[in-house]
């Protein structure tokens, strides 16, 4: 992830350089794009207020566009609101004291700096809080007060479960009958000087089995999206009941400015018309769709709906969407909560949910991984509570336990078991659709429960044979680490700059050397089938498809 210091862009000098010659080839201002993008993330580094950023910008995009519909425009007019209160205050201040008129006051203020600046980005004189130092909250459209605050989609993504093999591409590609070379979901196997070897996962879980350092980078739905707010026509834009940062194709013109402010490099433009007609577009998975717009469509709070999801049309910016029909339940209940790529994920590795609820998958994974981890072992191999009372007796010990060939128990999966119970805080899944970690967690725990009904797993001999110490909560998250890794690290991708990215990183951080490698998998061996039937190779590099495609090689890269 090379940067260099005389570029803006976290990701460096060429990145930008290559981002400026893409805006030369299209009919808009390359030299407003470029620097809006850069005051865009001086915004999210809170060098700038979003208020200053719009009126800095407002006659610049009007000319250029017909329209400035930026969600920046709110905090504007916000703060000129919050200035002629100012205002008022400073001279009620002066009533009164027998030597200077409102009128020779408001010649000295400055009527100008006073109605525009003062109160906006300073303090007030009587203590009041200014919009300032209240906080603008995050632009997108999309005030504190109307986002909602129990709702945030997003991911914990295990990079040391992550063997490479390509599957959440693919289907990422087939959901959203994507182009080749259009990868929304990219994955990577990287090395720089802070690594060698892999993911320091232990080889008998399922996953971090890879010989790489892997990154997976989907669109981070960023909640302070630089993208969204150089946008002229609020195409880019947060849907405000859960947070996801969508495209309106309807009202995309294309301007490509959303590809300059995005620190990750995840916009693709879509040059042709896409290979798959939307009258083609159907379910994929088995979901059942009777029309198009059930897939491609999606619910907004006003009751609308609006055209955000699968591939784009020509001459429309795309990115990922988080699958926001499946979000809304256009797809089936069963499909709310989840992701494409999270379904089809062998290991595991992705974890998607309400990063706001604790008991959703994405926040239990990033908070308790080994626990996490442990369950997605395990679940699958307890017995259930029935067969646990059918098999044993009162007064049994481990040793029959173990030797029932019905319960097909080992002492390790035992220990487990024993150790997620000590854990635990017994939260229970909750109402929410596809908690599944707790709805494993409660599975494993009535079996745990059924068993102890017959056999004591608190003796001293028993915790010592299980290598639970004295089962205590320590020894108990020590056995869960022996057994199911001990994460490197916890970091969400350049977490410093301000966008506040919903998406958790578990495993290896890349450096700022760090150069991408070959992977696991090749990306030709991957083929993805589409609504129309065709079936295409993943590309990894879509300038081998197009001639002049997205930034880069590849979209994003180290």
């Amino acid at each position: 992830m090379s940067t260099d210091d005389e570029s803006f862009h976290p990701l460096g000098q060429e990145w930008e350089g290559e981002l400026e010659e893409m805006l030369d080839d299209t009919e808009y201002d390359t030299d407003l794009g470029m620097q809006m993008a850069q005051d865009a993330m001086r915004v999210t580094k809170g060098e700038l207020s979003e208020a200053e950023f719009h009126e800095m910008y407002h006659e610049d995009v009007m000319e250029e566009f017909g329209e400035d519909q930026r969600p920046t425009k709110e905090a504007f007019e916000a703060a000129q609101e919050e200035a002629k209160g100012t205002v008022s205050r400073m001279l009620s201040a002066f009533d009164g004291d027998g030597e200077e008129s409102r009128r020779d006051v408001m010649k000295k203020m400055g009527v100008g700096a006073a109605a525009v600046g003062m109160g906006a980005f300073g303090s007030t004189i009587d203590g009041q809080p200014s919009l300032a130092e209240e906080g603008e909250g995050h632009g997108g459209g999309h005030s504190q007060a109307e986002q909602n605050e129990d709702l945030q989609w997003g991911m914990t993504i295990d990079l040391e479960r992550c063997d490479g093999c390509l599957s959440c591409m693919e289907a990422c590609a087939s959901e959203n009958d994507l182009d080749q070379g259009v990868n929304w979901m990219y994955v990577m196997a990287f090395e720089d000087e802070l690594t060698s070897g892999g993911s320091p996962a232990p080889d008998n879980i399922v996953g971090g089995t890879s010989d790489h350092n892997m990154l997976v980078r989907p669109c981070q739905h960023c909640t302070d999206a630089p993208c969204e707010k150089v946008c002229p026509t609020t195409a880019r834009h947060t849907r405000d009941k859960d947070g996801l940062v969508l495209t309106d194709y309807d009202v995309c013109i294309g301007c490509r400015y959303c590809q300059v402010a995005c620190p990750y490099g995840v916009n693709y433009f879509q040059w042709d018309e896409p290979d798959v007609a939307h009258e083609d577009i159907n379910g994929h998975d088995g979901a059942e769709v009777d029309d198009p717009s059930e897939i491609t469509h999606a619910d907004y709070e006003n009751g609308t709906e609006r055209w955000v999801d699968s591939r784009s049309p020509r001459g429309t910016m795309s990115k990922c969407t988080m699958c926001p029909s499946m979000q809304d339940g256009r797809q089936g209940e069963d499909r709310v909560g989840t992701t494409a790529c999270e379904r089809a994920c062998p290991p595991d590795a992705i974890q998607f949910g309400n990063v706001k609820d604790e008991h959703s998958d994405a926040y239990q994974h990033g908070e308790h991984p080994s626990k996490s981890r442990a369950i997605i072992e395990i679940n699958n191999d307890v017995p259930d509570p029935e067969t646990v009372d059918e098999q044993l007796s009162d007064g049994d010990d481990l040793e029959t336990v173990l030797e029932n060939e019905e319960l097909d128990l080992d002492a390790e999966v035992v220990s487990i078991m024993k150790a997620i119970g000590i854990v635990s805080e017994r939260l229970g899944p909750g109402d929410e659709e596809n908690n599944s970690i707790l709805e494993g967690e409660e599975t494993i725990l009535e079996s745990l429960d059924a068993l102890e009904q017959y056999v004591d797993l608190e003796s001293e001999e028993v915790l010592t044979e299980l290598r639970l110490g004295g089962g205590e909560e320590d020894d108990a998250n020590a056995r869960l680490r022996e057994f199911a890794g001990n994460p490197s690290s916890k970091f969400k991708l350049l977490e410093d700059i301000g966008t506040h990215p919903n998406i958790t990183y578990i495993g290896q951080e890349p450096g700022p050397e760090a150069e991408q490698v070959e992977g696991p998998s090749e990306y030709s061996d991957i083929s993805y089938e589409r609504s129309d039937g065709s079936e295409v190779d993943l590309v990894d590099k879509r300038q081998e498809i197009l001639d002049e495609g997205t930034v880069g090689d590849v979209g994003w890269s180290l």
